[in-house]
Formats: C-alpha cells, sequence, structure tokens
C-alpha cells in the first residue's frame, strides 16, 4: 500500500512537471490596499503561480477561486530590521545567557518557529540584522519546504573594532560579506540607546563601510540613535538609519534632502523589553540602568518620529528590531506609530509594503498588489485605514502565490 501511495505521488508530480502548466488562482475581495496608495473596492486579483496577473493574461478557463467579501486585503507586511534568530532559552533568558551551551540545531529551531510566527502575523518578508544562521534559513524557505517570510541578511555586523579599525580592514570585511552571501550590510555607528547613545565610529571608518558596500552593490543599514552618528551616516553614503531616537531637526533635514531612509524603531521594541524584563535583566547591558535609559527614550524617541512625520519627503520605512519576545507582533509598532505618533493609517501601510520594498531594492517585485508583482497577499477583519488595530486581525495570508493561512471560515471577529 506504501508503495502504491508513493507512485501515486510521483505519478502526480511528474505529470504536473511536465504539464508546464501554472497554478490559476483567483482572490475576491471586498476591499484592497493596493500599497502605493491605492483603494480597490470589490475587485478580484488573478494570480498565476507566484505572479499576479491582468485577467486578460490567464489564458485559462479553469482556476480556484477563493471569496473574501469581508476582507481588506493588503500587500504582505514587510519589515526592514529584525532579528530572526534571537529567542528564550530553556532557562528563560534570552539566548545569550543559555546556562548551558545551546547546540546550532537548537539555535536554527528557534529561528524557524520566529519565522513561521512572523509569517503567520501578515509579515512576509522579513530583513534580518544579522547572524549567520541566517543564511540557511533563508535559503531553506526560498525552497518552499519551510513557512517564513522570505529573508534578507547581514549575516555579520561592522562596528569600530573590526579590524583594528582600520579603513582599509574594514573595507575587506565588507567584501567577505558579500562573498559570504549577505544581503545587507549592517554598521553599528553608535552606542546602545542603553548606555547613551554615543558616537562610536569616525567618517573615515564610515566611509570605507558605506562606501565598499556601494561597490559591491549593497545596500547599509546603520545603527545610530544620535545626531553626529547619523549625520556621518548620511554623509557617508549609507542606505538607511535605525533607530534614530535621538535625532535633531538639522540631521532630519540631511536625510530628507540625500534621500537617505530613516526607519525610527520607537514602539514595539520598547514594549518588548519593558514585558519581558526578567528575560533580559542581568544580561550585558540589560541592567536596571539600561531598562531606566530606555524609559527615559521612550516619548523622546516618539517626538522625534512627529518631527520626521513632518517632513513629507523623508522616507519612513517600517522596522521593528524584534527579538526575543517580539515575533509574529511586528504590526504592533505600525499601530502604535498611529495611535500614538499620529501617522496617517495610509502612509504607514505604505511605510510597511511599497516604501519598505524599495528601501530594500525589491520595489520592482515586492510591496504592491499589481500586475507582474509577486502575490504576497494578506487579508485582515476590518479596514486599517478606519481602525489601525485591523492589522492584529490577520486571518489569511499568501506568500509567492501560496496560502498558509486562511482562517475565513471561523467568521467575523471583534
Amino acid at each position: 500500500m506504501i508503495r502504491q501511495r508513493m507512485a501515486f505521488v510521483l505519478m502526480l508530480l511528474f505529470t504536473a512537471a511536465a504539464s508546464g502548466q501554472s497554478q490559476v488562482t483567483a482572490l475576491r475581495a471586498g476591499r484592497v490596499l493596493d500599497g502605493r496608495g491605492g483603494v480597490l473596492q470589490d475587485t478580484t486579483i488573478w494570480i498565476v503561480g507566484s505572479t499576479i496577473v491582468q485577467e486578460r493574461q490567464i489564458g485559462a478557463s479553469v482556476y480556484d477561486l477563493t471569496d473574501l467579501p469581508d476582507l481588506t486585503l493588503m500587500p504582505g507586511g514587510i519589515d526592514t530590521h529584525v532579528h530572526i534568530g534571537w529567542h528564550f532559552d530553556a532557562d528563560g533568558k534570552t539566548h545569550h545567557a543559555s546556562s548551558e551551551e545551546e547546540s546550532a540545531e537548537q539555535a536554527m529551531l528557534y529561528a524557524v518557529e520566529n519565522a513561521y510566527r512572523t509569517l503567520m502575523g501578515g509579515i512576509t518578508t522579513v530583513q534580518s540584522l544579522g547572524a549567520r544562521l541566517d543564511l540557511d534559513l533563508r535559503d531553506w524557505i526560498a525552497r518552499g519546504t519551510i513557512p517564513g517570510p522570505r529573508v534578507l541578511t547581514s549575516l555579520r555586523s561592522i562596528n569600530q573594532r573590526t579590524g583594528g579599525g582600520d579603513p582599509a580592514a574594514i573595507r575587506q570585511r565588507v567584501r567577505d560579506l558579500a562573498a559570504d552571501g549577505a544581503d545587507v550590510i549592517k554598521i553599528f555607528a553608535s552606542a546602545s540607546i542603553r548606555v547613551g547613545g554615543t558616537p562610536t565610529m569616525s567618517q573615515e571608518q564610515l566611509d570605507a563601510a558605506c562606501g565598499e558596500a556601494s561597490a559591491q552593490g549593497l545596500r547599509t543599514a546603520v545603527h545610530a540613535h544620535g545626531p553626529e552618528s547619523a549625520t556621518r551616516s548620511v554623509q557617508a553614503g549609507c542606505t538607511v538609519i535605525e533607530h534614530g531616537a535621538l535625532l535633531d531637526d538639522a540631521t532630519l533635514d540631511l536625510m530628507m534632502e540625500r534621500g537617505t531612509y530613516y526607519d525610527p524603531n520607537i514602539g514595539l521594541i520598547f514594549r518588548n523589553y519593558f514585558e519581558n524584563k526578567e528575560h533580559y535583566l542581568g544580561i550585558g547591558n540589560y541592567t536596571e540602568e539600561g531598562f531606566a535609559q530606555m524609559e527615559r527614550a521612550v516619548p523622546v524617541a516618539l517626538e522625534v518620529f512627529k518631527k520626521a512625520l513632518a517632513r513629507p519627503n523623508l522616507k519612513i520605512v517600517f522596522g521593528t528590531d524584534a527579538v526575543a519576545g517580539a515575533h509574529g507582533r511586528n504590526f504592533e509598532e505600525l499601530i502604535y506609530r498611529v495611535e500614538q505618533g499620529g501617522q496617517d493609517p495610509m502612509d504607514a501601510v505604505i511605510s510597511a509594503t511599497s516604501r519598505a520594498a524599495e528601501s530594500l531594492g525589491l520595489g520592482e517585485t515586492l510591496g504592491s498588489i499589481a500586475p507582474g508583482m509577486e502575490a504576497d497577499i494578506i487579508g485582515v477583519l476590518g479596514n486599517p485605514l478606519d481602525d489601525i488595530t485591523a492589522l492584529r486581525r490577520v486571518v489569511f495570508v499568501m506568500k509567492g502565490g501560496v496560502v498558509y493561512k486562511n482562517d475565513t471560515s471561523r467568521g467575523p471577529r471583534p
């Protein structure tokens, strides 16, 4: 019987491969946010394989129809800053403080778990900044054998100690990362907010890191909290400023003028640390004073975000800095930005879709619901434009034309 079943499965696979036909899918929705600022009512999205197409391009009369009249569909969320492998060990502490040495197999399983939670939360692409295990996770998810968001990774990071701080050594590290398969270069231009966020890298060092990355065709994501570290990074031609909790008007203006992206990380990261304080406390700079520094930074970072919003040409993107405890709750950052920061809901959606894709160099294929784009589509109960908390109610997830979640049969929920 087992042999018969195996033969039947192999026959089906051979037939599908030989036919060369792609699956045709139709999603009929009551409302669609296209990720670029457009809203469509009572429309049908046509998908061939993994790609959104126009109806006249289908060339087939047989297709799978999924009727979603009560949902708002939008592109899958793109979180430009996560740490997909960060987790709490069996001892309840963040993985840096494991009481026993953790095996590579255990570390990867935690990362797979985090990836699954992230996908189920409506995030279909992440940029993980970054660890070596991200590379294998990225490639296995891309094979379609593990459910998770599309992963981009920095693999490792660069700081003032890299190569003893020598600019030539920093350039070599960038070349090494490029050769190893990194998608982006992560740079620490300032200290953690828990120790004041002071600048740590010189202009020459940042020029070397971002200049070499550009020469290698790679983007750069720079951890920079204050004006000095951010200004140096912008002048070095770096791609995006991460955090920026202490930025001033002049630095925000410079970022806007130079077209530098801004990823504030002002909501979920702080909330997650406070909710899970006991899991972090006593590890590295996760001290009582470090937590006090974060408490003081919350209102400051929020005010900086409001100043950033007042500059309509400043390219603000969606990123959470999701660490242990935050995976799968990514959209809480967007909710905070709208409810507490005053961001326009449509702009918030765009920041997490087409603008985020653009910042990753993927704007031609991801972040929008339009012909020719990848079919990364999520459905939420409610309308995020009227109630941003609808993003907590993700009931449908498609990535690359494959449905990974469809809870619509459960009926409406508050």
